[in-house]
């Protein structure tokens, strides 16, 4: 082919290539030094979010020990 064909794709999508597989190992690395899942963030986010509103005076005790046991028993 000529210079507008194949050959002038060929560098950028090798450099996409090259960029992909560094940030997805990058990704990994992180993923596995600390150690959590994407999808547990979010159970955690919720946990949080309950504690908050504890602490703020939003939910009672009773409510905030209810809605963590059902965030336990989602895991």
């Amino acid at each position: 082919m000529n210079q507008f064909g194949w050959w002038g794709f060929g560098p950028v999508f090798m450099v996409l290539f090259w960029g992909l597989l560094i940030v997805g190992l990058i990704a990994l690395v992180r993923w596995l030094a600390t150690g959590s899942s994407p999808w547990r963030a979010g159970r955690n986010a919720a946990a949080d979010i309950v504690r908050e509103r504890y602490a703020r005076g939003e939910i009672d005790r009773q409510e905030y020990e209810q809605k963590m046991q059902d965030l336990e028993r989602r895991e």
